[in-house]
């Protein structure tokens, strides 16, 4: 009996090697790599051995079924609101000062906010990721059918990024996803939006954290950030009317007129044509409610995540109560 369970673990790992040393070999693989060749002008040659070398990893999938996001906001937040991140934001505030004030001048973006993308996203780079973003990307686009248009299409954006930049695709890593650097970029993010922030004519984002600053502003003022507005206010609730309006969407879809006549209120004496999306955080007990501003939405666009934005704006608020 042990010795038919040991045959069959031995198949079973040779079948699963076999599996993944043949993914170059695969239909849609061949289909990815002929559209590289005809659209972007790459070598098929290069492609093949790039791909023969780039392993599925079971851990990356595993990775990806079980996001944070997933999480009641009341665990999540214990993540992120933690007085190790907060102090830690509080230094790299002191450490970067000049290149963040710089970004605000030239983006409109505050300090607090930058740190505060920087401090979820990699604790302020001291955890970018151990993944190798090909192999995260091969993973993800070919054996996650749920989102594999989204890694593909990333994966193009890597394999452009890698020939422009002149990287090693096999040597740079990231997060499970491909995000990538000090503000974990992904492919996409960082061919449109990445910066040469201290004029050395490189964009570095894995080590240098003028170019992680510059960019992290550069995002935000390109996704619509609207500088000297709040980013969101603790709302109270009375009647139930208000319940009609909550939903999976992230996009300001009220006046602050509007929620107001479903019972929200907030303390701020804000405009009531402001648009404003009512947003609902599970606690242990109840619920708290925020109505979340036009600023916040541009936070999500980092991360389609109301959970993330929030973590980000009350670190942010953190680091500044820290900084005095």
């Amino acid at each position: 009996m042990k010795l038919i369970l040991k045959l069959t673990l031995i198949i079973l790992i040779f079948s699963v090697q076999s599996a993944y040393a043949d993914l170059h070999q695969e239909q849609d693989v061949q289909e990815f790599i002929t559209e590289m060749v005809s659209k972007h002008g790459f070598e098929k040659d290069q492609l093949e051995v790039l791909f023969s070398k780039a392993k599925v990893a079971q851990s990356i999938l595993d990775a990806i079924s079980r996001p944070a996001e997933a999480m009641p906001w009341h665990k999540y937040r214990r993540i992120f609101l933690r007085n190790d991140r907060i102090n830690l934001g509080r230094k790299f505030i002191e450490e970067n000062r000049e290149l963040l004030d710089k970004a605000e001048v030239e983006f409109g973006i505050p300090p607090h906010i930058i740190t505060a993308i920087i401090g979820v996203e990699t604790r302020y780079g001291n955890n970018t990721g151990g993944y190798k973003v090909m192999d995260s990307l091969v993973t993800l686009g070919f054996r996650y059918p749920k989102r594999a248009s989204f890694f593909k299409s990333e994966l193009v954006q890597f394999l452009l990024l890698a020939r422009e930049q002149g990287f090693d695709p096999l040597t740079l890593t990231g997060s499970y996803a491909g995000a990538m650097g000090i503000p974990q970029f992904i492919s996409s993010s960082y061919r449109h939006y990445a910066v040469d922030f201290d004029g050395d004519d490189t964009i570095d984002i894995w080590n240098n954290p003028a170019d992680a600053i510059g960019s992290v502003g550069n995002y935000f003022k390109m996704h619509g950030w609207k500088k000297g507005q709040d980013v969101a206010h603790k709302a109270s609730t009375s009647g139930n009317a208000f319940e009609s309006i909550l939903n999976s969407s992230l996009e300001p879809d009220k006046t602050l007129l509007e929620l107001s006549n479903l019972g929200v209120t907030i303390n701020p004496d804000l405009s009531g044509e402001m648009k404003a999306k009512l947003l609902k955080f599970e606690q242990k007990n109840g619920n708290d409610y925020w109505v979340a501003l036009e600023n916040f939405y541009v936070i999500t666009r980092y991360n389609h995540s109301a959970l993330y934005a929030m973590a980000v704006y009350q670190l942010a608020m953190e680091i500044i109560q820290a900084e005095y």
